[in-house]
């Protein structure tokens, strides 16, 4: 009698698992990428130690540089950026991870200088549970002055004609989060983001619940 119902209990799991993987219209996306350095100059973008998008789950990407030059506005070191998806099977532990970072930052854009001597942007997306980012700045000065970065996200500095966004953090209509370690726009100049992460685990549109996982369902 037990054989007999442990065997019914299995096929019952089986068909559960089908029907998570079959339903019409439910979509499993892992999303990750990042980069150092993105600025566009006049119309003009340039991208530096970026990892691309992940190709699926299971994988991972790395990018880096010694240096890079952003046309004339100056310079970073040690570019690196990096973006890893360990899911498999869509269990609660698993998630998108994407990092990115550069040292001894230099720039001039339209009258306004900016250095640092380090800038890192973090995104974590786990199968199950709320998407986390964060930012670390040591030594930001913006014309010169020593700015204090209080960790909150979008804490923004004005400019005489544009901004200054540290820890800026957004999600994507689908459910993924983004952070930019330092976003600078000089209106009708440049916009420039410097250490940015992506990072996305995301079942139509939305992350899986807790208990979501090989052999269950959402609310059983």
């Amino acid at each position: 009698m037990r054989q007999i119902f442990f065997s019914r209990f299995c096929s019952m799991g089986v068909a559960v698992l089908a029907v998570l993987f079959t339903i019409p219209g439910v979509a499993q996306e892992v999303t990750g990428n990042a980069r150092a350095v993105q600025a566009t100059v006049l119309g003009v973008t340039s991208v530096l130690a970026d990892t691309g998008t992940l190709n699926g789950e299971d994988d991972a990407r790395e990018a880096s540089q010694l240096t890079g030059g952003i046309t004339s506005l100056g310079a970073a070191k040690n570019l690196h950026a990096t973006t890893v998806s360990s899911v498999r099977e869509w269990g609660a532990a698993e998630y998108v991870a994407s990092e990115a970072s550069l040292a001894d930052l230099g720039l001039n854009l339209g009258g306004n200088t900016f250095s640092a001597d380090f800038i890192m942007a973090k995104a974590m997306a786990p199968v199950a549970g709320v998407n986390t980012g964060s930012t670390s700045i040591d030594g930001l000065r913006i014309n010169g002055a020593m700015v204090f970065v209080t960790g909150a996200a979008n804490q923004t500095i004005p400019l005489l004609t544009g901004r200054v966004i540290i820890n800026e953090q957004q999600t994507t209509p689908s459910g993924n989060i983004v952070v930019n370690a330092l976003h600078i726009v000089v209106d009708g100049v440049a916009d420039v983001v410097l250490a940015s992460a992506t990072a996305g685990a995301n079942v139509s549109g939305g992350v899986l619940p807790a208990n979501s996982g090989p052999g269950s369902l959402p609310g059983l």
